[in-house]
């Protein structure tokens, strides 16, 4: 068994240790994990269609400091493309990240799928800030036909036996790429929102709706 885990730490060692400054392999890292949130955003509009809704309801989502979504997501997005040589910038700019998303999760609890969202978001600036990175676990890595280059950027770390909370690290195997508990939970709650806002009822004095005059004595 002591043999087993020490050819394991040296496995990951040597894995972690791989050069992987081309930004061409950030961007297909980058790709895979954008795939997959789109793939569920597609579902969650179909669902939300085939429930009776309709693709314009979703020009009438109001939601509360909706810019804050801009700060996160591009702080994520720069962190996403820095080398490896500069992982604790692409951690510092990762927890950086969360922090605008949360507010804005506080700010729209009230709106369905946000709170379950938000619970994804504490679950990953959690693992990453108790581990100084985004724990990956490279059998996942395999299982999911990807490459280590691929999966361990700048923010990443080897998924060990010393790693804190390793449940809720990257450990979902998906094609080209491995997820972890809380993007299922933030995917999840994004695709409830969504599904909700194109088959909720259209607001009769939302924009550029117009209401009939006496409409309301007539119900």
């Amino acid at each position: 068994m002591g043999r087993v885990r020490r050819v394991r730490r040296v496995r990951a060692r040597s894995w972690k240790l791989q050069p992987v400054s081309r930004p061409t392999v950030r961007w297909q890292h980058y790709r895979y994990n954008v795939l997959w949130m789109l793939l569920v955003l597609a579902i969650a509009i179909a669902v939300g269609l085939a429930r009776g809704g309709k693709l314009s309801n979703l020009t009438e989502i109001g939601v509360r400091a909706w810019w804050l979504l801009f700060i996160g997501f591009g702080l994520q997005l720069a962190a996403t493309f820095l080398p490896r040589d500069m992982h604790d910038l692409a951690v510092g700019l990762i927890l950086a990240s969360y922090v605008p998303l949360l507010v804005f999760v506080l700010l729209n609890r009230q709106m369905a799928g946000l709170w379950v969202a938000g619970i994804g978001v504490l679950m990953n600036f959690t693992v990453i800030a108790a581990n100084a990175g985004m724990p990956v676990m490279l059998e996942a890595v395999k299982l999911a036909g990807g490459s280590v280059d691929v999966a361990l950027g700048a923010r990443h770390i080897v998924l060990t036996e010393s790693t804190h909370l390793a449940f809720l690290s990257d450990i979902i195997p998906l094609p080209g790429s491995v997820i972890s508990l809380g993007d299922v939970f933030l995917a999840i709650g994004v695709g409830v929102f969504l599904e909700d806002q194109v088959r909720r009822p259209v607001r009769l004095f939302a924009h550029r709706v117009q209401g009939k005059p006496g409409s309301a004595a007539e119900h």
